[in-house]
Protein backbone atom coordinates (compact mmCIF):
# COMPACT_ATOMS: atom_id res chain seq x y z
CA UNK A 1 0.00 0.00 0.00
CA UNK A 2 2.77 2.58 0.70
CA UNK A 3 4.35 1.46 -2.40
CA UNK A 4 1.04 2.42 -4.76
CA UNK A 5 0.86 5.39 -2.53
CA UNK A 6 4.43 6.03 -3.44
CA UNK A 7 3.71 5.58 -6.75
CA UNK A 8 0.61 7.66 -6.93
CA UNK A 9 2.81 10.55 -5.43
CA UNK A 10 5.36 10.35 -8.20
CA UNK A 11 2.51 10.16 -11.11
CA UNK A 12 0.72 13.44 -10.09
CA UNK A 13 4.18 14.96 -10.55
CA UNK A 14 4.50 13.98 -14.28
CA UNK A 15 2.52 16.82 -16.67
CA UNK A 16 1.36 15.93 -20.01
CA UNK A 17 1.51 18.81 -22.66
CA UNK A 18 -1.54 21.34 -22.01
CA UNK A 19 -2.10 24.49 -23.62
CA UNK A 20 -0.64 26.26 -20.86
CA UNK A 21 2.42 24.59 -19.23
CA UNK A 22 1.21 22.36 -16.36
CA UNK A 23 -1.88 21.25 -15.22
CA UNK A 24 -4.06 22.30 -12.81
CA UNK A 25 -6.20 20.77 -9.85
CA UNK A 26 -9.22 22.32 -7.53
CA UNK A 27 -6.97 24.60 -4.89
CA UNK A 28 -7.41 23.00 -1.06
CA UNK A 29 -6.88 25.60 1.76
CA UNK A 30 -3.39 24.20 3.90
CA UNK A 31 -4.45 21.66 6.60
CA UNK A 32 -2.68 23.77 9.10
CA UNK A 33 -3.75 27.51 9.70
CA UNK A 34 -1.58 29.73 7.83
CA UNK A 35 -1.66 32.32 10.74
CA UNK A 36 0.37 29.96 12.89
CA UNK A 37 3.62 31.01 10.34
CA UNK A 38 3.91 33.97 13.12
CA UNK A 39 4.29 31.49 15.97
CA UNK A 40 6.60 29.53 13.50
CA UNK A 41 9.42 32.27 12.98
CA UNK A 42 11.67 33.19 15.86
CA UNK A 43 12.16 37.21 16.58
CA UNK A 44 16.06 36.20 16.50
CA UNK A 45 17.47 35.86 12.95
CA UNK A 46 19.73 33.53 14.63
CA UNK A 47 17.11 30.81 15.87
CA UNK A 48 16.89 27.77 13.91
CA UNK A 49 13.72 26.27 13.37
CA UNK A 50 12.55 23.55 10.83
CA UNK A 51 11.03 25.43 7.39
CA UNK A 52 8.67 22.38 6.96
CA UNK A 53 6.97 24.19 9.41
CA UNK A 54 6.71 27.10 6.99
CA UNK A 55 6.24 25.08 3.71
CA UNK A 56 3.41 23.23 5.48
CA UNK A 57 1.14 26.15 5.77
CA UNK A 58 1.44 27.56 2.66
CA UNK A 59 0.74 24.44 -0.08
CA UNK A 60 -2.52 23.00 -0.77
CA UNK A 61 -3.66 20.70 1.72
CA UNK A 62 -0.30 20.75 3.62
CA UNK A 63 0.70 18.07 0.92
CA UNK A 64 4.26 17.84 0.59
CA UNK A 65 6.15 15.18 -1.32
CA UNK A 66 9.85 15.73 0.03
CA UNK A 67 12.72 14.93 -2.70
CA UNK A 68 15.96 12.97 -0.78
CA UNK A 69 14.35 13.59 2.23
CA UNK A 70 17.46 12.27 4.12
CA UNK A 71 20.10 13.55 2.09
CA UNK A 72 21.23 16.86 2.20
CA UNK A 73 19.29 17.83 4.97
CA UNK A 74 20.15 21.30 5.10
CA UNK A 75 18.22 22.28 1.89
CA UNK A 76 14.04 20.68 1.82
CA UNK A 77 13.45 19.59 -1.40
CA UNK A 78 9.68 18.66 -2.78
CA UNK A 79 6.76 19.18 -5.45
CA UNK A 80 3.41 20.69 -3.98
CA UNK A 81 0.48 22.88 -5.22
CA UNK A 82 -0.39 26.39 -4.55
CA UNK A 83 -4.10 27.08 -5.64
CA UNK A 84 -3.95 24.60 -7.82
CA UNK A 85 -0.80 24.77 -9.77
CA UNK A 86 2.23 22.05 -9.15
CA UNK A 87 5.51 23.74 -7.88
CA UNK A 88 8.94 22.88 -6.93
CA UNK A 89 9.87 24.27 -3.34
CA UNK A 90 13.67 24.48 -2.28
CA UNK A 91 14.27 25.65 0.94
CA UNK A 92 16.68 26.68 3.31
CA UNK A 93 16.79 24.51 6.59
CA UNK A 94 20.78 25.25 7.40
CA UNK A 95 23.66 26.27 5.66
CA UNK A 96 24.50 24.70 2.27
CA UNK A 97 27.02 21.83 2.25
CA UNK A 98 28.21 19.80 -0.61
CA UNK A 99 24.86 17.07 -0.47
CA UNK A 100 22.60 20.27 0.02
CA UNK A 101 24.19 21.98 -3.13
CA UNK A 102 23.85 18.55 -5.21
CA UNK A 103 20.36 17.80 -3.99
CA UNK A 104 19.17 21.14 -4.71
CA UNK A 105 20.67 20.46 -8.66
CA UNK A 106 19.17 17.26 -9.29
CA UNK A 107 15.64 18.28 -8.07
CA UNK A 108 15.94 21.65 -10.23
CA UNK A 109 16.94 19.33 -13.03
CA UNK A 110 13.51 17.27 -12.40
CA UNK A 111 11.75 20.30 -12.47
CA UNK A 112 12.72 21.50 -15.99
CA UNK A 113 12.46 18.30 -17.27
CA UNK A 114 8.92 18.29 -16.34
CA UNK A 115 8.21 21.69 -16.82
CA UNK A 116 7.63 22.27 -12.98
CA UNK A 117 8.04 25.88 -11.91
CA UNK A 118 10.14 26.38 -8.76
CA UNK A 119 9.82 28.36 -5.78
CA UNK A 120 13.00 29.31 -3.51
CA UNK A 121 12.41 29.99 0.19
CA UNK A 122 15.41 31.92 1.17
CA UNK A 123 16.82 31.79 4.96
CA UNK A 124 20.92 31.45 4.28
CA UNK A 125 23.98 32.32 5.81
CA UNK A 126 25.90 30.96 2.77
CA UNK A 127 27.92 27.86 1.64
CA UNK A 128 29.86 25.59 4.35
CA UNK A 129 33.45 27.07 4.20
CA UNK A 130 36.84 25.47 5.93
CA UNK A 131 39.86 23.95 4.94
CA UNK A 132 38.14 20.26 4.99
CA UNK A 133 34.75 21.66 3.22
CA UNK A 134 37.15 23.22 0.16
CA UNK A 135 39.13 19.88 -0.26
CA UNK A 136 36.25 17.68 -0.16
CA UNK A 137 34.94 20.57 -3.47
CA UNK A 138 32.51 22.78 -1.74
CA UNK A 139 33.39 25.12 -4.39
CA UNK A 140 33.06 22.73 -7.39
CA UNK A 141 29.60 21.48 -5.55
CA UNK A 142 28.14 24.89 -4.88
CA UNK A 143 28.54 25.78 -8.47
CA UNK A 144 26.63 22.89 -9.67
CA UNK A 145 23.75 24.45 -7.74
CA UNK A 146 24.12 28.23 -8.89
CA UNK A 147 24.77 26.44 -12.54
CA UNK A 148 21.20 24.62 -12.36
CA UNK A 149 19.38 27.96 -11.23
CA UNK A 150 20.84 29.59 -14.05
CA UNK A 151 20.08 27.43 -16.95
CA UNK A 152 16.70 26.36 -15.64
CA UNK A 153 14.02 28.19 -17.89
CA UNK A 154 10.67 27.06 -16.03
CA UNK A 155 9.10 29.89 -14.25
CA UNK A 156 11.34 30.87 -10.99
CA UNK A 157 10.21 32.42 -7.83
CA UNK A 158 11.99 33.69 -4.63
CA UNK A 159 10.59 34.68 -1.22
CA UNK A 160 13.58 35.53 1.16
CA UNK A 161 11.74 34.70 4.45
CA UNK A 162 15.20 35.78 7.11
CA UNK A 163 18.42 36.00 5.97
CA UNK A 164 19.63 36.29 2.22
CA UNK A 165 23.86 36.57 2.62
CA UNK A 166 26.81 35.85 0.32
CA UNK A 167 26.45 33.70 -2.40
CA UNK A 168 23.59 31.50 -0.43
CA UNK A 169 21.55 34.40 -2.29
CA UNK A 170 22.58 32.78 -5.37
CA UNK A 171 22.94 29.14 -4.86
CA UNK A 172 18.81 29.96 -3.90
CA UNK A 173 18.10 32.01 -7.08
CA UNK A 174 18.23 35.87 -6.22
CA UNK A 175 17.83 38.96 -8.10
CA UNK A 176 20.80 38.20 -9.95
CA UNK A 177 19.12 35.12 -11.77
CA UNK A 178 16.22 36.54 -12.67
CA UNK A 179 13.31 35.26 -10.92
CA UNK A 180 9.70 35.75 -11.74
CA UNK A 181 9.16 37.75 -8.91
CA UNK A 182 11.03 38.16 -5.67
CA UNK A 183 9.62 38.98 -2.26
CA UNK A 184 10.73 39.87 1.18
CA UNK A 185 9.19 38.93 4.78
CA UNK A 186 9.33 41.82 6.77
CA UNK A 187 12.33 39.98 8.95
CA UNK A 188 14.35 39.29 6.09
CA UNK A 189 18.21 40.15 5.70
CA UNK A 190 20.15 40.82 2.82
CA UNK A 191 23.74 41.89 2.56
CA UNK A 192 27.02 40.18 1.66
CA UNK A 193 27.18 38.69 4.93
CA UNK A 194 26.19 39.34 8.53
CA UNK A 195 26.83 42.37 10.46
CA UNK A 196 29.20 40.84 13.24
CA UNK A 197 30.97 38.37 10.60
CA UNK A 198 32.09 41.70 8.78
CA UNK A 199 32.97 43.97 11.30
CA UNK A 200 34.83 41.15 13.03
CA UNK A 201 36.61 40.40 9.51
CA UNK A 202 37.30 43.95 9.41
CA UNK A 203 38.81 44.55 12.80
CA UNK A 204 41.08 41.81 12.19
CA UNK A 205 42.44 42.36 9.07
CA UNK A 206 43.07 46.20 10.90
CA UNK A 207 45.39 44.28 13.38
CA UNK A 208 45.94 44.26 17.33
CA UNK A 209 43.33 46.63 18.80
CA UNK A 210 42.10 47.43 22.72
CA UNK A 211 38.66 46.47 23.65
CA UNK A 212 37.84 50.04 23.28
CA UNK A 213 39.17 50.59 20.15
CA UNK A 214 37.32 47.58 18.24
CA UNK A 215 34.21 48.68 19.85
CA UNK A 216 34.52 52.24 18.49
CA UNK A 217 35.99 50.74 14.85
CA UNK A 218 33.44 47.95 14.39
CA UNK A 219 30.38 49.93 15.88
CA UNK A 220 30.23 52.37 12.58
CA UNK A 221 30.32 49.18 10.93
CA UNK A 222 27.17 47.71 12.82
CA UNK A 223 25.56 50.48 12.29
CA UNK A 224 25.61 50.16 8.50
CA UNK A 225 24.69 46.23 8.11
CA UNK A 226 22.04 46.91 9.97
CA UNK A 227 20.61 49.58 8.31
CA UNK A 228 21.59 48.56 4.43
CA UNK A 229 20.93 45.08 5.19
CA UNK A 230 16.82 45.59 6.14
CA UNK A 231 14.18 44.78 4.08
CA UNK A 232 13.04 48.01 3.50
CA UNK A 233 16.18 49.47 2.53
CA UNK A 234 16.16 46.88 -0.56
CA UNK A 235 13.12 47.30 -1.62
CA UNK A 236 13.27 51.28 -1.77
CA UNK A 237 15.81 50.63 -4.32
CA UNK A 238 13.34 48.27 -6.40
CA UNK A 239 16.01 45.17 -5.30
CA UNK A 240 12.69 43.11 -5.41
CA UNK A 241 9.07 43.31 -6.09
CA UNK A 242 8.10 44.40 -2.44
CA UNK A 243 7.83 43.39 1.24
CA UNK A 244 4.97 41.06 1.98
CA UNK A 245 2.66 40.09 4.89
CA UNK A 246 3.90 36.46 5.29
CA UNK A 247 0.88 35.53 4.86
CA UNK A 248 0.42 36.57 1.87
CA UNK A 249 2.59 34.71 0.32
CA UNK A 250 0.57 32.28 -1.13
CA UNK A 251 -1.66 34.62 -2.84
CA UNK A 252 1.04 36.42 -4.35
CA UNK A 253 2.78 32.79 -5.56
CA UNK A 254 -0.84 31.98 -7.26
CA UNK A 255 -0.92 35.17 -9.22
CA UNK A 256 2.95 34.77 -10.66
CA UNK A 257 2.11 31.70 -11.32
CA UNK A 258 -1.41 32.30 -12.80
CA UNK A 259 0.50 35.06 -15.37
CA UNK A 260 3.74 32.78 -15.78
CA UNK A 261 1.48 29.47 -16.93
CA UNK A 262 0.43 31.04 -20.16
CA UNK A 263 4.07 32.46 -21.16
CA UNK A 264 6.20 31.73 -23.39
CA UNK A 265 8.70 29.17 -22.01
CA UNK A 266 12.26 28.31 -23.61
CA UNK A 267 14.02 24.73 -23.68
CA UNK A 268 15.80 24.34 -20.67
CA UNK A 269 19.82 23.28 -21.97
CA UNK A 270 21.96 22.85 -18.78
CA UNK A 271 25.33 22.25 -20.40
CA UNK A 272 27.74 20.37 -18.56
CA UNK A 273 28.00 20.01 -14.87
CA UNK A 274 31.75 19.35 -14.10
CA UNK A 275 31.75 16.17 -11.99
Amino acid sequence: VQALAIVRSIVANLHRELPRWWDTVTPQPPAFDPKEIYGVIPSDPRIGYDVREVIARLVDASDFAEFKARFGTTLVCGFARIEGHPIGILANNGILFSESSHKGAHFIELCAQRGTPLLFLQNITGFMVGKEYENRGIAKDGAKLVTAVACAEVPKFTVIIGGSFGAGNYGMCGRAYSPRQLWMWPNARISVMGGAQAASVLSTVKGDMTPQEREKFERPILEKYESEGSPYYSTARLWDDGVIDPLDTRKVIALGLQAASHAPQRETRFGIFRM
